[in-house]
């Protein structure tokens, strides 16, 4: 199979810097590519863009920028780079990022400018756009939690519920919008849910089952959706409790009961958490807001690619 080009080192540099893995993103990157370039995942040659090679002389360059339409917190800027070096080869392109992730902006602020072959750049475009796009909907939406929590202890953190082969990079915007990350996959930490409660027999089963078989020193958090289920937890030992589709009234009880029976241990609502009701959940002396939202139904940020001189 033909290969893209290898980044140039500043570009995996600053992947590397904002804390992407650079073999991960490339996959993501490469892979979405392929769906332009050979209708496949399945390896096989890389086709060609045929309406850019049909009307786009090959020594046409251009310069462009990517420009926001919208408000909204920027993520994954170094990720469009690597898509259009991957595309062009970092030795025919000059790019300026002018933005760091994590930075609000506003309409017409520019992200990054790229002079590049004309054709080669808008095969690279969409993809660009996409990956820019949706993960700094992620970053502004939880921009946007973050600011309604503010003034509270809670945190607003992220799930699992990510798009397929996404989640890296969508875990990585979370951050960008100011939220904190929870486990990356089922290796990292163990979360003990209602189902896992159901087939072992209990909380009280389900988490000593769990610890007898987990490496020392991981996280083991036990879902709840009762304060008797809350206080059985407490006495167990766990480092963390999900309160599960409790009201804030319920919510108060068990930060109460908490900061009695166990304090260290930390609390995390979840169940159906908006942006209408995420400060009243924050106010309840919770530690974390656990958001799904945020990762599966963010809205893309608008962001597109304007053209301004052609060479």
């Amino acid at each position: 199979m033909q290969r893209f080009h290898e980044l140039s080192a500043s570009t995996a540099q600053h992947l590397a810097d904002v804390g992407l893995d650079v073999d991960e993103t490339l996959a993501i990157v490469d892979l979405a590519l392929s769906e332009d370039l050979t209708g496949s995942i399945v390896e096989r040659a890389l086709g060609t863009d045929v309406t850019s090679a049909a009307t786009i002389p090959v020594d046409q360059r251009s310069l462009v920028r990517f420009v926001a339409r919208a408000d909204g917190v920027v993520a994954a800027v170094p990720v469009a780079a690597a898509v259009i070096e991957r595309v062009c080869g970092a030795d025919q392109v000059v790019i300026d990022v002018a933005i760091a992730d994590g930075e609000v902006i506003s309409p017409g602020r520019h992200l990054m400018s790229v002079e590049a072959p004309t054709s080669l750049m808008l095969t690279a475009e969409r993809t660009a756009l996409n990956l820019v796009c949706h993960l700094s909907g992620v970053a502004s939406l939880t921009h946007r939690f973050v600011e309604a929590a503010r003034g509270t202890r809670a945190q607003i953190r992220d799930t699992r519920k990510t798009m397929p082969g996404l989640r890296a990079l969508e875990k990585y915007a979370v951050r960008c919008g100011g939220g904190v990350n929870h486990r990356m996959g089922l290796y990292d930490a163990a979360l003990i849910k209602d189902n896992h409660v159901a087939a072992a027999g209990g909380i009280t089963a389900a988490y000593q089952l769990v610890v007898a078989a987990a490496a020392a020193g991981l996280v083991v958090e036990v879902e709840v959706d009762s304060l008797a289920q809350l206080r059985e937890a407490l006495s167990l030992g766990v480092a963390e409790v999900l309160v599960d589709n409790f009201t804030v009234e319920e919510l108060i009880e068990a930060v109460q009961l908490r900061n009695v029976l166990a304090p260290s241990v930390k609390l995390e609502a979840s169940g159906g958490i908006t942006l209408d009701t995420a400060a009243a959940v924050a106010g309840s002396g919770v530690d974390y807001l656990a958001v799904g939202e945020l990762t599966h139904s963010a809205p893309v940020l608008d962001i597109g690619l304007d053209f301004v001189e052609v060479r």
